[in-house]
């Protein structure tokens, strides 16, 4: 990675608090994230972009302590226990409200919202001490493609400090196939994996198809079998659209979630 550029991460978070919990599941997944920081080094800051988190407007949490959010049902008593006292960042997330306001991107911040687990289910795993001050940052709630592009390229300039990026989602979201165990739908799945991979990690395709490719996503192979609803996939818009200064992508996992094939990228 180089020196001037902060590294940019789109990771699997996994299913709600299990990854935490020793579901074997995610074994591949944890072993992922604990090892990935020897590769991303000691940031300042982390900016999280959360499959969890739709707003109106571009939202960012503004507060010095943001408590965690356990916004999963139906899991053990622990899951509810988890701890993760990473600080706030205001100045941080200041800076990025205006980068968003440069771009006339209309955003406010919020000093009461805490973090939920797109941000803590996997920060736990990649820096336990909870030491690095967090940032999150929400999704827009019309789901639109183009939208999260424009809102990673505003936040380009943002890429020259010492800072994480983390797109936190998951590259297979269809909740009724990673429940239910059916294996039927496995070339449409492979299809979609392929497809995302190719587009943004090989060298024959420029950023400009690259762009193309993610704003129509929809369109490709196995698409909407994969994502029936797209918040886990794009934080990955986001993360590409701050990536400017990178053409590629390098493919860092490609693993098993919950019996289904999910991806890490770093830019």
């Amino acid at each position: 990675m180089s020196g001037h550029n902060a590294p940019i991460l789109y990771l699997p978070h996994g299913g709600g608090p299990l990854p935490l919990l020793g579901d074997p599941r995610h074994r591949a997944m944890r072993d992922f994230l604990e090892a990935i920081p020897t590769r991303l080094g000691q940031p300042e800051a982390i900016i999280v972009i959360s499959a969890h988190w739709e707003a109106e407007i571009v939202t960012v949490t503004t507060g010095a302590q943001p408590e965690l959010i356990y916004d999963y049902y139906g899991f053990p008593e622990e899951s509810y226990q988890i701890g993760y006292p990473a600080p706030g960042q205001p100045e941080l997330a200041a800076d990025i409200l205006r980068c968003l306001a440069n771009a006339g991107i209309p955003a406010r911040g919020d000093d009461q919202r805490g973090f939920d687990h797109g941000l803590f289910v996997p920060l736990k795993m990649m820096y336990p001490q909870a030491r690095v001050p967090c940032v999150q940052l929400s999704l827009l709630h019309h789901l639109d493609a183009r939208a999260h592009l424009a809102i990673g390229e505003a936040l380009a300039p943002l890429r020259g400090r010492n800072l994480l990026v983390v797109g936190s989602g998951l590259s297979f979201h269809n909740m009724k196939l990673l429940m239910g165990g059916d294996n039927s739908h496995d070339p449409d799945i492979d299809a979609f994996h392929d497809w995302l991979r190719d587009s943004l990690t090989d060298p024959a395709i420029d950023r400009g198809t690259q762009a193309l490719r993610l704003e129509n996503w929809a369109q490709a192979p196995g698409a909407r079998l994969c994502h029936p609803r797209e918040e886990h996939l794009l934080p990955l818009h986001v993360c590409w659209g701050m990536a400017a200064g990178s053409s590629h992508a390098e493919l860092v996992f490609d693993g098993p979630v919950m019996g289904r094939r999910a991806m890490g990228l770093l830019w």
